[in-house]
């Protein structure tokens, strides 16, 4: 569980990320807020009770809508507090997350937490907001940069393979139609090798997408996929036939996607070649 910061109006807040959704600290969100107050001071407020409640029955099938109501009906009075791990406990919450350990702590999703930048003040949530988007921003320009950098080492990479294919596997004298097949089949051959299948098994499967097998592959994939187009060039000047290359390059395919994504082999999208 990795942990990210921003600061608003001179305080650190941590953001950290489970299941592809991100949190927001309350606890740190707590110290710009002035006098002795605390994040159960918030959850007895009616107003919150019922926004959490809508925001819940929005994203999670899951809420016990039964403990709700018996929070709601006693929210607001005097002798009543609920803390965040209770809430979570009875409701079967997800905006709310109470952590312990190095990331301790109360969290929320950031619809929830600009909700309670607002409870400390609306200019403290006016800048959350901001710093919250920046960090966004960021994420994306990093993730496209890194995309445009793989897919444009795929291109490359694809140039030289291409290369290979023309000297030694096109005799003279052919017709462009026999060099398209010829540079499909070698195209394929990659796509077997990593992805299990042709560019036509996979446009078949996936009518609805636009594009083509690459290009709604994963980063990994493609740092991988660049990998095998510049092994193939190699094989090819040695000589090596085409079954013997499928063989070869799916167990590289193999070993580099579970060396780069660390998962097993029955999770990986690479299918052996037998």
């Amino acid at each position: 569980m990795a942990k990210k910061i921003i600061t608003v109006k001179g305080i650190e807040i941590s953001i950290i990320r489970q299941k592809n959704d991100d949190f927001i600290s309350l606890t740190d969100m707590l110290k710009a807020k002035d006098g002795d107050f605390f994040i159960s001071d918030w959850l007895r407020n009616r107003n919150t009770v019922e926004f959490l409640g809508i925001w819940e029955s929005v994203y999670n099938p899951d809420f016990n809508y039964g403990e709700f109501a018996i929070i709601k009906s006693k929210a607001g009075l005097n002798n009543y507090k609920i803390s965040a791990k209770e809430w979570t406990e009875k409701t079967n919450a997800i905006g709310l997350k109470a952590e312990t350990g190095r990331y301790g702590g109360t969290y929320a999703h950031p619809d929830i937490a600009f909700e309670f930048g607002m409870w400390i003040s609306a200019e403290f949530k006016i800048y959350l907001i901001k710093e919250f988007q920046r960090l966004k921003n960021d994420e994306n320009n990093r993730l496209k940069l890194e995309w445009n950098l793989q897919r444009t080492l795929a291109k490359v990479n694809y140039h030289i393979h291409t290369d290979a294919i023309k000297e030694k596997l096109i005799p003279q004298a052919l017709t462009k139609t026999q060099i398209n097949l010829t540079y499909a089949n070698e195209a394929d051959m990659l796509n077997v090798a990593l992805f299990g299948m042709t560019a036509k098994e996979w446009r078949n499967a996936n009518p609805a997408l636009d594009g083509n097998i690459r290009d709604h592959a994963q980063i990994e994939q493609l740092v991988v996929l660049s990998n095998l187009e510049s092994l193939n060039a190699v094989f090819i000047q040695q000589g090596l036939p085409q079954s013997e290359r499928l063989k070869q390059l799916n167990a590289i395919a193999i070993t580099q996607m579970k060396s780069l994504i660390g998962r097993k082999l029955s999770e990986s999208p690479i299918k052996r070649i037998k």
